[in-house]
């Protein structure tokens, strides 16, 4: 009886060791991890180029990029589309160098986008890969650009001489923007299908 018991304290004292352990691990370490890294500092200083017909200043820019992502999770584009290079399967091959905690240190990536699957291509890297106006043929009717992609069209978003509304605007703007921050290499992106 006495040998039972002093087995039933060591596997307490174990699993309220590794309860401890555990803790440290996930709890602890990751929140202090996270609370060194600085924020990121994202926000171009002025409108870029090919939204300076669209914006006249850079709070409206910003306010733009604010309005597109939220657009982007209302329309649960992060449902399809990850923004998370993850260190598996040679993603970095296609999608460029994996993703790290310091590019999610920003307003507008709070809270973070991951997706939880990847039935459209990642986007955290998509910065500059095409011009506005694919973007917003894509958006209209993805058909026309990706001729077997899935995506559903949001005509919604365009006028009836298929302008964009301010919405889709704002919704280029933030893709536009994602990634635009982060320096990759130059051969990390040879097997991306969307170039």
């Amino acid at each position: 009886m006495k040998s039972m018991e002093k087995f039933n304290v060591i596997f307490l004292g174990a699993g309220v060791g590794l309860l401890f352990m555990a803790f440290l691990t996930l709890g602890v370490v990751p929140a202090v991890m996270t609370n060194s890294v600085k924020p990121a500092e994202v926000f171009p200083a002025v409108v870029p180029d090919n939204f300076k017909e669209y914006y006249n200043s850079t709070e409206e820019y910003r306010a733009a990029l604010y309005q597109g992502r939220d657009i982007y999770v209302k329309e649960a584009c992060w449902h399809c589309h990850s923004q998370y290079v993850r260190p598996v399967g040679n993603e970095a091959l296609r999608y460029g160098q994996v993703s790290t905690v310091d590019e999610y240190q920003n307003d507008l990536n709070m809270p973070q986008l991951f997706g939880t699957r990847r039935v459209g291509p990642d986007l955290i890297r998509l910065a500059g890969k095409h011009e506005n106006d694919w973007h917003f043929v894509h958006l209209y009717n993805p058909r026309d650009v990706v001729p077997l992609s899935i995506m559903p069209g949001y005509p919604w978003y365009f006028n009836e001489d298929k302008s964009p509304k301010e919405e889709a605007v704002a919704l280029v703007a933030y893709l536009q923007w994602l990634g635009s921050w982060i320096k990759d290499d130059a051969d990390a992106n040879i097997y991306d299908t969307r170039q």
